[in-house]
Parts: C-alpha cells; sequence; structure tokens
C-alpha cells in the first residue's frame, strides 16, 4: 500500500479565543494535484506551517512522506518544499547565492546544474547574479518557489503563488508547476483564483472556521453544488429581481438554473412581468459558485 503524501489526523490549534484550527483530517495521495480553499482566517496558512513545522499543534498528528512531523522532523522537512505567502527574502545576497544557502540548510552542496535547470525553468537565468532588492514583486515570488525546489522535494506546497504576479509571469509559473506534477510531485496549492484552482487541481478541500467543510474531485464538488446562470439586463430591475433573481454588476439580473429545460419558462415569467428583455447571458457551472454555495451551508 503506497503511503500518503500528506496525512492529517485530528489537527487542533488554538490561539487565546481563536480555534485556528478545528479537528482537520486530511489525506492527499501522492502525485495529486490538490486545492486548499477558504476564506481569509479559514486556517490554510495555520495548517501549512504546521506541515513545515512552524506551527506546533496542540493536538492531532501530521505526516509527510510517512514522515511525522514532530517526530521525525529532519526526514518530514526533506520531503517538503513550501511557497510562503509572504515575500521574505534576504537583501544581501544574489539570486544564485541564495539558492546555495538554501541548499547548504539540506547538507547540499555541488549542485550548481540543479540550481541552473531551475532558474531556466522559471525564467530567472539572467536574473541569477542580480541583488535580490533589485528585483520586483513578480520576480521575488518567482525565486521562492526556486528555493522550495532547490533541495529536489516530492511535496510542494504552493501558499498564494500568484499573488501580485503579472499575466504573463502567473503562465509560465503554472507551466512549471504542471511539468512538476507530471513529472510525480505531490502540489498542494491555496489561491484567491478560484479558476486557477479549478483549472488545476483534481481534488478540493474547503476549509472553513479551521473546519473542512467539503472535500471531494473538482468535478463532483461542480456537479454536486454548482448551478447553471441565466443573467439578463432588463428595462425594468425590480419586476426581474421581484420574481427572485439576483441584482449582480452593472444593472443585470442573474436566475440559477439545474437544467436547459428551466430557461424557457424564465424568459416568459420575464415577458410576462414587463421587465423588458435587452440582453442575456448562459453561465456555465463554475468553482467560484460552488466556494460561495459550500461557504454559505457551512
Amino acid at each position: 500500500m503506497t503511503i500518503p503524501a500528506i496525512r492529517v489526523s485530528a489537527v487542533t490549534k488554538q490561539y487565546g479565543s481563536l480555534r485556528a484550527l478545528g479537528g482537520v483530517d486530511l489525506e492527499i495521495a501522492q502525485g495529486e494535484f490538490f486545492g486548499l480553499l477558504g476564506p481569509n482566517g479559514a486556517g490554510k496558512t495555520t495548517l501549512i506551517s504546521a506541515l513545515a513545522g512552524l506551527v506546533r499543534p496542540d493536538s492531532g498528528s501530521l505526516e509527510i512522506m510517512g514522515h511525522d512531523v514532530a517526530g521525525d522532523y529532519r526526514n518530514a522537512r526533506r520531503n517538503l518544499g513550501v511557497v510562503p505567502q509572504e515575500l521574505v527574502f534576504d537583501p544581501f545576497f544574489s539570486v544564485r547565492e541564495l539558492l546555495r544557502i538554501q541548499s547548504g540548510y539540506f547538507g547540499i552542496r555541488g549542485n550548481d546544474d540543479w540550481i541552473d535547470e531551475i532558474l531556466a525553468s522559471l525564467d530567472l537565468t539572467h536574473k541569477a547574479s542580480a541583488n535580490m532588492r533589485t528585483l520586483s514583486g513578480g520576480m521575488k515570488r518567482r525565486v521562492l518557489v526556486a528555493q522550495a525546489l532547490v533541495h529536489r522535494p516530492p511535496v510542494i506546497v504552493l501558499d498564494e503563488p500568484t499573488a501580485g504576479v503579472d499575466v504573463e509571469l502567473r503562465q509560465g509559473l503554472w507551466q512549471f508547476v504542471r511539468k512538476l506534477n507530471r513529472d510525480g510531485h505531490t502540489i498542494v496549492l491555496t489561491t484567491h483564483y478560484l479558476e486557477e484552482a479549478e483549472a488545476l487541481c483534481g481534488r478540493i478541500a474547503m476549509l472553513k472556521a479551521g473546519k473542512v467543510v467539503a472535500l471531494d474531485t473538482t468535478g463532483n464538488l461542480l456537479r454536486r453544488f454548482a448551478t447553471h446562470s441565466l443573467r439578463v439586463r432588463v428595462d425594468n430591475l425590480d419586476a426581474a429581481l421581484a420574481l427572485g433573481g439576483l441584482a449582480a454588476e452593472d444593472g443585470w439580473v442573474e436566475f440559477g438554473f439545474d437544467s436547459y429545460g428551466e430557461v424557457e419558462s424564465r424568459l416568459a415569467s420575464l415577458r410576462e412581468s414587463g421587465a423588458g428583455l435587452r440582453e442575456m447571458q448562459l453561465g456555465e457551472p463554475d468553482l467560484e459558485r460552488v466556494f460561495v454555495e459550500v461557504m454559505h451551508r457551512a
């Protein structure tokens, strides 16, 4: 039986009166591209910090590739690479020097070939000799990714890796991360860009107030929770809202439906109400709708 890449068992963490983690159980298989989603304050960063050994949980256990984070910290940490949400860097070194120092933390020497490969994959080769202080925010974030990979960990956690990154850099980063996943690395992603999670993640857990409130494949979550949408722009907004529509941006009104057969009757109701249809859009289920629905139910 293959051991899971990550196993979280009944983990709790309390900060005074704040419950950061309220008994989290989670198992992530080797080779998965896994999404960890939730609103601000849901406990995502606390859980990641606990996996990295930076936070000691009040109860429960965590394992990385079968190594207990508390009892076998050295091997657990060696198997994990974490890209933090904050831009934390040493301003006194160049990019290459920083990666060599990071390698030294894990007792690795003479790995310039691997460093060169990482730099090329992240389009950082031309910045290898640049001081960290001179880099843009997007480039600094790429260096954080390179630091997490320098010891070749099988499990990689990305905590909001594309926050503040422009579109071109973001696309290049995801291309590289997809390749890592294809090569067998387990990827755990937290992001507020739900379209990214929908496109990348095979399975998703949603946290709220320190608890897992949804856990399933992305496809199953879309089928279980999300509805299609009918968006209309009308002459008489109040008439459309009186039919149960929800006000959207720029004067649009949105109705949810489960099957396309409902669209005809909804349009008939709008016509009879005197709302006056001007424009219409049909929307497919997406992860943002799932997220809102799950958080509302939770």
